[in-house]
């Protein structure tokens, strides 16, 4: 009698590949994507967003089990992937732990700033695991920042719990739609008149204190520096065409804001 093991094989072949497939590709992030959906209110034309951490923490168990997901992926796994899939886990992960961050205290705190001190600062709190070692908020940003992405479009998708911080966008990242979803992200936040706006009265180009902190991650092609970047995205900036024309031309000074460090919740009754 033949061996029933080689038609056996053939069989479970498929099964096997797909498995492996899909422990090899990132993780899924339909729940974390169902959180912002039902969390994340938009607001100010769609330039905003206030997240609602009650809601958050109602659900807390559906964003833990996200979490734990993120940190069961391996340097191994992580390293198979392709770049915009590494950059949108690691910018997935940035927000999905900040709220996480933010939950440790709420609703006793005005701004996740609370959660640090004099000596010590909240992004540098090491309550996560990620790619197989402990880690912290500011080592997912300097991860994102470094050459190996080098894309300072990360900026306008990270987000710190604050105010002044670009909007939690009510999707997650996805690698093959990752550069769609940055340059929405980036002109979102420049159409944000309360971070970014002309003052007629100064005639000064009135930007976020990101632009003065993270300034340097401009300076590589393809924008050159923060005045070029606004230069090429004038028409999100101002709806007057003489004051377009002029921040095009680089004829315009600028100015850095305030930040506003309070927390991005829902207005609480």
């Amino acid at each position: 009698m033949r061996s029933a093991w080689p038609r056996l094989l053939l069989l479970l072949l498929p099964l096997l590949l797909a498995s492996a497939a899909a422990l090899a590709a990132p993780p899924s992030d339909a729940t974390w994507t169902h959180l912002l959906q039902r969390h994340v209110v938009v607001i100010d034309g769609g330039h905003g967003s206030q997240v609602d951490y009650a809601g958050m923490r109602r659900d807390q168990d559906q964003l833990d089990a996200y979490t734990h997901q993120l940190s069961a992926v391996t340097p191994a796994r992580f390293n198979r992937w392709g770049r915009h899939d590494q950059m949108a886990f690691l910018i997935n992960a940035y927000n999905a732990f900040t709220v996480q961050l933010v939950l440790t205290r709420w609703p006793k705190l005005s701004s996740i700033k609370d959660l640090g001190s004099f000596f010590s600062s909240p992004w540098k709190k090491d309550f996560f695991t990620l790619l197989g070692r402990r880690s912290d908020l500011d080592q997912i940003e300097a991860k994102l920042r470094s050459s190996t992405y080098a894309d300072p479009r990360v900026h306008f998708a990270l987000n710190c719990a604050s105010i002044g911080c670009p909007m939690l966008q009510r999707h997650a990242y996805v690698g093959e739609q990752l550069d769609r979803q940055l340059d929405a992200a980036m002109r979102r936040f420049l159409g944000d008149r309360t971070r970014n706006r002309y003052n007629p009265a100064s005639d000064v180009l009135e930007v976020s204190k990101i632009f003065d902190w993270y300034g340097g991650d401009f300076e590589p092609p393809p924008y050159g520096s923060v005045a070029a970047l606004l230069a090429q995205h004038a028409a999100q900036l101002s709806t007057d065409p003489k004051v377009v024309a002029r921040i095009r031309a680089q004829r315009v000074s600028i100015d850095y804001l305030p930040y506003n460090w309070h927390l991005n919740g829902l207005p609480r009754p």
